[in-house]
């Protein structure tokens, strides 16, 4: 049955389609937004208008340069502070600006701030001198600056190359097509060719006009405004008359400025009617003025900007006007006083009710603003539809049938909901009201009352009546009911359905026809009646398209197919897919977010794909065919990065320059470095979204300090206090109120860290902790000599006294002779022992530390941190190589080997100190890893001295090194 439903909706909407195909309504004008001069803090005027490739507008204004961002106007100053008359941003970036008595470039500085540039400074004294630089053109490879006297050619490097000096002042310039036009008062029209100014065939049509505008049109066509002669278009080399029609408008007018906009359509900025917007066959399409969309009536200059909205500069002020969005509005500025509530289109007329009455307005007549009162409905209107041939009116006050442009009342019952015809008597209608149901009889003269129906008297808003013809009548807070008329209709029968026959709940259930069937919205889902049951279930195919919808209070269906729909927390349309489903769509509706009647929400349909939604003022005409604004990309810019203590200063203001060219993205050699002591920081950021930028919410986070993004938020900086030492990326993205996400910007810093944890104070630590373990080595060493030598002196002393005690007998001298010797060889082997041991373990342990200095050394890469070790290991080498400890060594030795070093020296005197060292060592023998660090070498020094020494003592290979000097 649903396929079968489905089918057939694609077939009305398919016929519809073509009845309805390309007809709009030109109603109600488009949502703007006034900006003053207090708001941007600059001069009233405002010459011209454009922007970068980065969103960011830029104005040329009295006060200088404006610039904004989206959330702030930042003024740019010139060092002589003069009115600027033009603004042209070249690929690179520079800024050029054309001024009173000056022109030049604003370009970012080593410093990452805007700095003016004068060009006219350049020039030859006696060119100095002009009043005015008007416009600023740039073609091929150069920049050209007009002034009212001469033309100046600058190339991008900012050198002057040619001076041109028409023959007669010029009064106004443009650009075209790369080409760029003069207007003379007495010649008429010439063209800047090469170095020369030429003129254009037919040029002198223009003398003593003063052209304000130029737009290329088709067929190398020109098109031309003038100040109040009229728009001419040239055709071969003539020019006629574009538009005659509005030939008196355009003279009264006073054209100062004119545009193209991207879809075709022209764009006239006035001195006397505000704007014009004209199709390319001149039709009338839009005309705002002061009191309808604009807040001034004099416009000077016009721009349309990257996201489609215009720009209007006027005499005082700036006027954003959003002609990208697919809506207009209905409100007391396009005519229309009061809140919206119920809307309908009847041939060429359309019917607008409001809390003040009925209006109208003849279709047939877009650009003018007025609309028409209908007599007798002032008050509070409810509903406007037609049943057959008459136009109803439900009103507070009752109901009224409306003829021509008055009211005529055939009921004054309070509180008139709604009309119903009835299926099965046709020439019957219901009324739905405040309490209870009405008939009425439809007759040649009109609509006249019949009775009040007994049975219900509850308020009847909202009723639909299906295909048995039983009335579906809905209530805000008790539910559903059904209602059976008599056949005398003059009562009815009532059946009640609340949440014992299937629904959710009592609250909030309202009743709609969509595709001839009956859908029951609810607290959060839709219901249909299920007639074998006799109970509400849930209508699966909608509920899957509208997904977690919320409590839907308008529900319609245009021509197409397509469904709109408010819901507590969101406005969306259902769009009609080839074949059979839906596309949902809600962020577009987003705009209209807190502007619709929050009192009865309503959606009136007025042609396919154009609906009107009742607003707090007025009414909102949405246009689906115009619905492109969610596709469009933007990004997120990073304004200002400063530090906040211990003072406040600028450390980024968001430009750089890369490769001679002007960005907003760190160049990756840009990396700021802040001192430990300015480690809070303010970031602050932005995204020239400019389509309600007060709900452009955004997301961030601190790579190295923040594993993920903050929740959305409005606000547009964020602080960081008291950062660690080290390098931190902040990530910033914007989300525009149709949902869309900015590219993300990036700004890269590093935190240097406090003086007390520096490479520097490491070496510092390093090298302190060395010395005191150094000096604690040499105490050691010093402390165990004074023992060893207190430890001899009384071995001496003990001897002395024994010796003196053997001269009493020869034998018991001999005897004790022989103790004496025997326990001095001892003495002496244990001293000996134990001073080796002494310097292995000493020089052992100073050479590690020495290799651990010599490794902390090679790791480090501060230069004064190795000089200071290299100084350690110095000291440390002098302490090895000194020879004291080897003079008391060898005095026990040769005491205990028999005078070994003075032998082995006699009959090898060419033996040199260390080789005597080592042939001690080995006497002792000592291994080659004891010997390696008693002579604080390597063991492949050792090996080496060992075969040295054999070579000195003329040994072959067949004598073992070891065996010979143990026996020597």
């Amino acid at each position: 049955m649903k396929t079968n439903y489905f089918i057939c909706s694609l077939i009305i909407v398919l016929f519809t389609f073509n009845l309805l195909k390309g007809q709009t309504l030109p109603l109600g004008i488009p949502f703007s937004k006034y900006y003053s001069s207090q708001d941007y803090e600059g001069g009233i005027q405002n010459w011209r208008i454009t922007q970068s490739m980065d969103g960011l507008l830029y104005v040329a204004n009295n006060f200088g340069l404006l610039e904004y961002d989206g959330t702030t106007w930042t003024r740019y100053a010139l060092k002589k502070e003069t009115k600027l008359r033009d603004v042209h941003i070249g690929p690179e970036g520079r800024i050029y600006v054309a001024s009173q008595g000056d022109f030049g470039y604003l370009f970012p500085n080593e410093q990452n701030k805007l700095e003016y540039t004068s060009l006219a400074d350049s020039l030859p004294a006696n060119y100095r001198d002009f009043d005015e630089a008007w416009r600023v053109f740039e073609e091929n490879e150069h920049i050209i600056f007009c002034t009212f006297s001469e033309i100046f050619l600058f190339n991008k490097a900012g050198k002057l190359e040619k001076i041109i000096n028409p023959k007669y002042d010029p009064e106004n310039f443009y650009q075209v097509n790369q080409r760029v036009y003069i207007n003379q008062l007495e010649t008429g029209l010439t063209a800047l060719e090469g170095n020369e100014l030429k003129p254009v065939p037919n040029g002198s049509t223009f003398k003593q006009m003063t052209i304000t505008g130029m737009i290329p049109f088709s067929n190398n066509r020109l098109w031309i405004a003038t100040l109040n002669n009229g728009i001419y278009l040239s055709n071969s080399g003539s020019f006629s008359i574009w538009s005659p029609e509005h030939q008196d408008l355009y003279k009264h007018a006073s054209i100062n400025e004119a545009i193209r906009l991207r879809n075709g359509n022209i764009a006239l900025g006035t001195q006397n009617e505000g704007l014009i917007i004209l199709d390319s066959d001149g039709k009338l399409i839009m005309h705002l003025n002061k009191g309808s969309g604009l807040n001034n009536r004099t416009v000077l200059s016009l721009f349309e900007d990257l996201q489609g909205n215009l720009w209007v500069g006027h005499n005082n002020g700036i006027t954003m006007i959003e002609l990208s969005l697919p809506f207009t509005h209905i409100n007391e500025q396009a005519g229309l006083p009061g809140t919206g509530y119920d809307a309908y289109k009847i041939n060429d007329r359309i019917m607008l009710g409001t809390n003040n009455g009925l209006y109208y307005k003849k279709l047939s007549e877009p650009s003018k603003n007025e609309y028409q009162f209908v007599q007798n409905t002032e008050g509070q209107v409810y509903n406007v539809t037609q049943i057959n041939k008459h136009l109803l009116l439900g009103h507070h006050h009752g109901a009224f049938e409306i003829r021509g442009d008055q009211a005529e009342s055939f009921s004054s019952i309070l509180g008139a909901w709604t009309f119903l015809p009835l299926r099965d008597h046709p020439e019957y209608i219901i009324e739905g009201t405040y309490k209870g149901l009405i008939l009425h009889k439809q007759t040649d003269k009109g609509l006249q009352f019949v009775r009040k129906i007994d049975g219900l008297n509850e308020s009847s808003r909202v009723m639909e009546q299906d295909e048995e013809g039983f009335i579906w009548m809905t209530h805000g807070y008790k539910g559903v009911f059904r209602l059976k008329l008599n056949n005398e209709l003059d009562s009815v029968s009532v059946k009640y359905y609340g949440e014992k026959h299937g629904l959710p709940s009592n609250l909030l259930i309202n009743v709609w026809k969509v595709g001839n069937r009956l859908l029951f919205t609810t607290e959060n889902e839709i219901y249909v009646y299920n007639k074998s049951t006799d109970s509400f279930v849930r209508e699966d195919y909608l509920n899957a398209f509208l997904g977690d919808a919320n409590t839907i209070v308008s529900l319609a269906e245009d021509p197409l197919g397509n469904i709109y729909y408010i819901d507590s927390k969101e406005v969306g349309v259902l769009k009609k897919q080839i074949g059979e489903g839906y596309k949902k769509e809600t962020s577009v509706f987003n705009r209209l977010n807190l502007l619709l009647n929050d009192d009865l929400q309503n959606i009136s349909v007025l042609n396919a794909n154009q609906v009107l939604f009742a607003a707090k003022e007025g009414f909102i005409l949405y246009n689906m065919n115009e619905s492109k604004v969610d596709k469009q990309d933007f990004q997120t810019l990073i304004r200002s990065v400063s530090v906040t203590s211990p003072n406040d200063s600028i450390i980024s203001s968001g430009w750089y320059l890369k490769n001679d060219k002007s960005t907003n993205q760190q160049p990756e050699e840009r990396i700021a470095e802040i001192p430990f002591i300015s480690n809070s920081l303010r970031i602050e950021f932005s995204a020239p979204f400019m389509d309600s930028q007060n709900r452009t919410l955004y997301q961030y986070k601190l790579e190295n300090a923040e594993d993920s993004y903050s929740e959305w938020t409005s606000k547009t900086d964020k602080e960081y206090t008291n950062l660690r030492e080290g390098t931190y990326t902040f990530h910033v993205r914007a989300k525009n109120m149709y949902d869309k996400v900015s590219k993300e910007a990036t700004f890269t810093f590093t935190i240097l860290p406090p003086w007390y944890r520096t490479n520097i104070a490491y070496a510092t630590y390093i090298f302190i902790i060395g010395s005191i373990l150094f000096t604690v080595f040499i105490l050691m060493d010093v402390r165990y000599r004074k023992r060893a030598e207190k430890l001899t002196e009384k071995q001496e002393k003990e001897l002395n006294r024994k010796e003196t005690a053997l001269k009493s007998s020869e034998e018991e001298i001999e005897r004790l002779r022989n103790e004496k010797l025997e326990a001095e060889i001892n003495s002496k082997n244990k001293e000996l022992a134990t001073a080796t041991m002494h310097l292995i373990n000493k020089n052992g342990f100073i050479g590690s530390i020495k290799s651990n200095l010599t490794t902390i050394m090679k790791r480090s890469k501060n230069g004064e941190v190795k000089k200071e070790i290299t100084k350690v290991i110095h000291n440390i080498d002098r302490n090895i190589s000194e020879d004291d400890d080897w003079e008391h060594f060898a005095i026990h030795f040769d005491q205990v080997h028999g005078d070994f070093s003075n032998r082995l020296k006699e009959d090898f005197p060419d033996l040199s100190p260390q080789e005597m060292k080592l042939s001690a060592y080995l006497r002792m023998n000592l291994s080659t890893k004891e010997i390696a660090h008693l002579l604080n070498i390597s063991v492949r020094g050792v090996e080496i001295a060992r075969y040295r020494l054999r070579k000195k003592l003329n040994l072959d290979r067949a004598t073992n090194l070891q065996e010979f000097i143990l026996k020597y």
